[in-house]
């Protein structure tokens, strides 16, 4: 995907929570990044719009199979102001071998880290500043073709939102409850535990 990216701003801005309130994954800023994939055309019309909700038929793939993944890093802004992701290429490179995995066409790094970075940019006086908080980005793609079928789909659609984040664990790492089963297991060989 060699096209430019539209950029639509927002009409109203949403009010920003303090440093001091930030939870994780609740509030999202006002922008989100947009990309859509059909077979015969791969990856096209990437765009940042006003954050919104996603219009999905009833019969979209990913509500029935599954086929889906996300990623998930952190921008950090420091204490010279600029805002600097933590290592976007390792995370890109990520979301390629779990779309690997889950049938899903792979995206351009080169695209997947420009989805990152003017989005932040856009939305750069979201994130925090308080030691803790983060500005956590969350790409996303979906199998977004409506039918009802076992087959991977041929149309996906790439997200990309972002969110002023605090601690995941607000009470620190200890203590972190955790329970151990034996009968269940999420990572085998072979399996999907590599992949999100």
């Amino acid at each position: 995907m060699t096209e430019p990216i539209r950029i639509t701003r927002a009409a109203a801005k949403k009010p920003k929570p303090k440093d001091s309130e930030l939870t994780f994954g609740t509030v999202f800023t006002d922008h989100m990044f947009v990309a859509d994939f059909q077979e015969e055309k791969g990856w096209y019309d990437p765009r940042i719009e006003p954050y919104a909700p996603l219009s999905l038929d009833p019969a979209t793939a990913v509500l029935h199979y599954g086929q889906s993944l996300f990623e998930g890093l952190k921008a950090f802004r420091g204490k010279d102001g600029r805002i600097r992701l933590f290592r976007p290429d390792k995370h890109a490179a990520r979301i390629n071998r779990t779309a690997e995995r889950m049938c899903i066409p792979a995206l351009d790094p080169e695209m997947v880290l420009k989805s990152w970075t003017p989005l932040v940019d856009l939305d750069r006086d979201w994130t925090p500043s308080a030691v803790g908080t983060s500005l956590y980005i969350r790409p996303t793609i979906i199998a977004s073709e409506a039918f009802l079928g076992v087959r991977p789909a041929k149309e996906y659609l790439y997200y990309v939102i972002i969110s002023p984040v605090g601690a995941y664990y607000p009470e620190g790492m200890a203590p972190v409850k955790i329970k151990v089963i034996d009968k269940y297991v999420r990572a085998v060989p072979g399996g999907l535990g590599g992949a999100k």
